[in-house]
């Protein structure tokens, strides 16, 4: 799918929403500045969260309370090995199991052999402007 500004992305994120039941988790792989959190934010909007959302590189999680469902959003740009990886998802997927919430994770590629029956979005930027997203509906096999 080709998604051209950044408004298209809100709008696209808004409506994927709707797919995401409690307790899903998606993944989303792709460069800096390909619009991940961008896609965040729409899925935000479509979930009516208040917070403002940004990008957890820092903190490593946010969490977001004031929707129609319980939101995590974990960003694993800056950990470097799988064993921090995990840890962290372990603590945040007992978070999501506790709140029936939805947990959306960037730089998910740590943890991809040890997680199971998630969705995934592939965002890459396009040929000469705007970004195209691929999506993996839970239960596909990328290593197969």
């Amino acid at each position: 799918m080709f998604l051209k500004n950044l408004s298209e992305t809100i709008s696209f994120g808004k409506n994927f929403a709707k797919k995401l039941k409690p307790k899903s988790i998606l993944l989303l792989k792709g460069p800096i500045g390909a619009g991940k959190t961008s896609l965040v934010q729409g899925i935000g909007e479509g979930l009516s969260i208040k917070e403002t959302i940004t990008s957890p590189t820092f903190a490593l999680s946010h969490h977001y309370q004031s929707g129609l469902i319980y939101l995590i959003h974990m960003d694993l740009y800056r950990i470097d090995n799988n064993i921090s990886a995990k840890e962290l998802f372990l603590e945040e997927e007992e978070e999501l199991e506790a709140n029936n919430g939805i947990l959306i994770i960037e730089w998910p590629e740590l943890l991809i052999p040890s997680i199971e029956n998630y969705w995934m979005i592939e965002i890459t930027y396009a040929n000469q402007f705007g970004r195209d997203f691929n999506i993996y509906e839970p239960n596909f096999s990328k290593n197969s």
